[in-house]
């Protein structure tokens, strides 16, 4: 497998990485400038020489993983009978420095109801390299003629009709998904908040609406859905930048966008 596709795979499988690339080497090395492998949480794919080299590599991209918001780095291996590690000695002869760049997973959001500030919503987000989940009861807000603007899209953009049940939607959401509420019906929104807080392997839930809206949730939520006052405080509403109190679309949907992308940068989950 090539490196561009264990690359791929990942991405595809919502797994961190890390890409390893023979940046530079003087003397002799067993790998010119440019060769690459792939490390995973389990499995690595390429290889960069072998030896020491590689097995130190490997190792701190482990650590790399297991660490969020990990930055690049430039190792340098000096390959003589000298230079003794753990892992063994290389005595090529040569200097070879190793470039590891981290390979996260990409954040998935889910908007649940696709009308007027979920389409704006989506608008922005499709720029974004995330996964992004349309979801709504209404097989008219999914239309390929409605969605249009997000045929250019830098996200992939999965759209999902549930015409009966949306809440059970959240069973086939990536783990770590943060997701939005914004459905038509109050009712809906309502089943959506009393799943979220039923499933543990979410990112943050935000739900639009009015304080008087969200007092009426919570009643409902905790007398009838027995949830706990605390584990309330997991929905965040109302959503988006507070200080931003446009009430048009587009404004709410820039609000709710730049709220999410500094959740990404914060790396915030709700289980954290």
């Amino acid at each position: 497998m090539t490196w561009v596709t264990a690359v791929a795979r990942l991405r595809a499988r919502r797994e961190p990485g890390v890409l390893l690339t023979v940046a530079s080497v003087r003397g002799h090395a067993p790998r010119r400038a440019g060769a690459k492998m792939v490390v995973g949480q389990a499995d690595t794919w390429g290889s960069i020489g072998g030896g020491n080299v590689e097995a130190v590599a490997v190792e701190r991209a482990r650590e790399m993983i297991a660490r969020p918001h990990a930055e690049p780095e430039l190792r340098e291996f000096a390959l003589n009978d000298k230079v003794v590690d753990q892992h063994g000695v290389q005595c090529c002869g040569g200097t070879v420095t190793v470039l590891l760049e981290p390979l996260p997973v990409r954040p998935a959001v889910a908007i649940f109801g696709i009308g007027h500030v979920g389409l704006e919503l989506a608008r922005i987000l499709a720029r974004q390299d995330l996964d992004l989940h349309l979801i709504d009861s209404r097989p008219e807000m999914l239309t390929d003629e409605r969605l249009t603007p997000l045929a250019d899209a830098l996200a992939q953009v999965h759209t999902h009709h549930t015409p009966l049940l949306p809440e059970q939607m959240l069973d086939q959401l990536p783990p770590g998904t943060h997701i939005v509420i914004m459905t038509h019906d109050h009712a809906e929104d309502a089943a959506l908040c009393d799943a979220a807080l039923r499933a543990d392997n979410l990112g943050t839930i935000g739900l639009i609406g009015s304080p008087a809206k969200w007092a009426r949730f919570q009643k409902r939520l905790t007398t009838e859905g027995g949830h706990a006052p605390e584990a309330l405080g997991r929905i965040k509403t109302p959503i988006g930048l507070t200080d931003i109190t446009g009430k048009e679309p587009a404004v709410i949907a820039v609000s709710v966008a730049a709220d999410l992308l500094r959740t990404f940068e914060l790396g915030v989950r709700a289980t954290d």
